[in-house]
């Protein structure tokens, strides 16, 4: 820091760890008493307002008070004394005026403050990843499929292989950045860095770009892939096919197409990841005598649960190993089969006179919920 230039934090007379707010309540403790309007024709007044109103400007802004601190006024006054220079490029060996300041925001923040230009323009720029929604049956999340889609893509220009120049000619360095990729202008104390308006950054442009692709050296164009959909697969899954995405511009590499599939609703089973859970309907008679019934497999198979004597509605029964199987894994997981006893709603004249004798016959005993919840009906009210 220059002799002649008072300390910033003297000047708003704060300490060095203050916040903004305290900051903010010093200057304009300051600003009102320097301000010119208070204090006519006081020279030293003005001066001291200009003085708080440069301190409070730096101090105010993180980025700007970091340099500061680590700096001091050397932050602000490095590189701009040189000669010659305009607000993009030029000056000292190419570099802009604000060339060392430039330097000096790079080492505290990184490269987007300075330098890195270089860099910057032998990035390719890579082409975007794609997304395709692919809905199936159960059935085919269940087995795996292969299959094929068709989707329209850019892909890399076959007329110039991807450069964007008309074959036979080629790119030339850009004559605004001098290959950097990457201009430089003054905004107010610093110096700004930007991707070259005229390359777009890649520090080369093409003087006669190739008439198929107009110079982004990839067409959009109708292309047909396998698919390989593995058994398991669950909505939301995702398959991801490298390099079949979008093709990056002038020969950069291309993204990725990203598969998400989305399972239909089944007829029958419904899904909750590996297990699969249904409704099964059985008649009174069943539920009371036992039984069995027969539940299709997705695999083509059949299932026969075995239905105990006595079963009530709600009761689950499991199947082990009868669900959908474990995604890039081994085994399958469950079946859960929800019994659901059915009351007939016609009934013929014998089986009404059945019926009559069997209800003639209860004691009680055959339904012990009945009975329970009847007897605490008594208990409650008397009745």
């Amino acid at each position: 820091m220059a002799a002649s230039q008072t300390d910033f934090y003297q000047t708003l007379q704060v300490s060095r760890d203050a916040d903004a707010a305290t900051l903010k309540g010093a200057y304009r403790k300051l600003a009102m008493k320097f301000h010119p309007d208070r204090n006519p024709g006081d020279a030293s007044a003005e001066a001291k307002f200009k003085a708080c109103n440069e301190a409070y400007e730096c101090l105010k802004d993180p980025q700007k008070r970091a340099a500061y601190d680590r700096f001091g006024h050397e932050a602000f006054t490095q590189g701009m004394n040189g000669g010659g220079g305009g607000g993009f490029g030029g000056g000292r060996g190419g570099q802009s005026d604000f060339g060392d300041i430039g330097d000096i925001f790079e080492t505290i923040f990184g490269s987007a403050f300075g330098g890195g230009g270089g860099a910057a323009r032998q990035q390719q720029r890579r082409g975007a990843d794609l997304r395709y929604d692919m809905e199936i049956g159960l059935e085919e999340a269940f087995n795996g499929k292969s299959t094929e889609i068709e989707i329209e893509v850019s892909q890399s220009c076959g007329t110039c292989d991807g450069s964007g120049a008309t074959p036979g000619t080629s790119e030339r360095t850009c004559n605004l950045c001098n290959g950097a990729g990457a201009v430089r202008a003054k905004q107010g104390l610093f110096v700004v860095e930007r991707p070259c308006p005229t390359c777009g950054g890649r520090g080369q442009v093409i003087e006669d770009p190739c008439g198929e692709c107009r110079g982004e050296g990839r067409v959009d164009q109708l292309q047909a892939l396998a698919v390989e959909i593995p058994p398991g697969v669950d909505t939301g899954t995702r398959i991801r096919l490298s390099g079949k995405g979008e093709a990056g511009q002038r020969g950069a590499p291309p993204g990725d197409l990203y598969i998400f599939i989305h399972v239909k609703r089944h007829t029958l089973f419904e899904r909750e990841g590996t297990t699969l859970a249904t409704r099964v309907p059985v008649s009174f008679t069943t539920a009371s005598l036992g039984g069995s019934v027969d539940i299709p497999d997705l695999d083509g198979s059949t299932n026969t649960i075995e239905i105990p004597v006595g079963i009530q509605s709600g009761k689950q029964l499991r199947v082990r190993g009868a669900g959908m199987p474990v995604l890039q894994g081994r085994g399958r997981g469950d079946m859960v089969v929800e019994i659901a006893v059915e009351t007939p709603t016609k009934l013929s004249r014998k089986q009404k006179e059945i019926l009559e004798q069997f209800r003639e016959t209860e004691t009680g005993d055959e339904c012990p919920e009945s009975r329970s919840f009847f007897s605490k009906l008594k208990d409650a009210f008397g009745t």
